[in-house]
């Protein structure tokens, strides 16, 4: 069996999107067209943006999946990324808190999809 090896956001505005998160996970992407752009995060494993249902995303629209980011170290690791992507003026959802898996803390992006950094499992 195949474990999935793409994950689309959608988003309004490619562009911003694409520029949002090429610099919060500073990442160039593999391949920009005008309504999708994708970023090989592992091989043979896309994180892609798709403006191409942006009519489905609107700012009413509750997000019920989180792009997640699992940094290895203990809760500082975390809170090390927190206070650069703060210093990148995000959208905070969520301030650094200890939950059941450990420290985490959750941003949203400029359509409001959420982005979870949490500690390696």
């Amino acid at each position: 069996m195949a474990a999935p090896n793409l994950f689309l956001v959608y988003v309004t505005d490619v562009e911003r999107a694409t520029a949002f998160y090429r610099d919060l996970f500073e990442i160039e992407p593999t391949m920009v067209t005008p309504r999708y752009v994708a970023f090989e995060v592992a091989p043979g494993v896309l994180f892609s943006l798709w403006s191409g249902k942006s009519g489905h995303v609107t700012p009413d629209l509750p997000r019920t999946f989180e792009v997640g980011l699992m940094v290895p170290g203990a809760a500082d690791a975390v809170d090390a990324v927190y206070e650069r992507w703060v210093a990148k003026n995000v959208t905070v959802v969520e301030e650094p808190h200890d939950e059941v898996f450990g420290r985490t803390f959750v941003i949203a992006d400029p359509d409001g999809n959420l982005v979870r950094v949490s500690p390696v499992d």
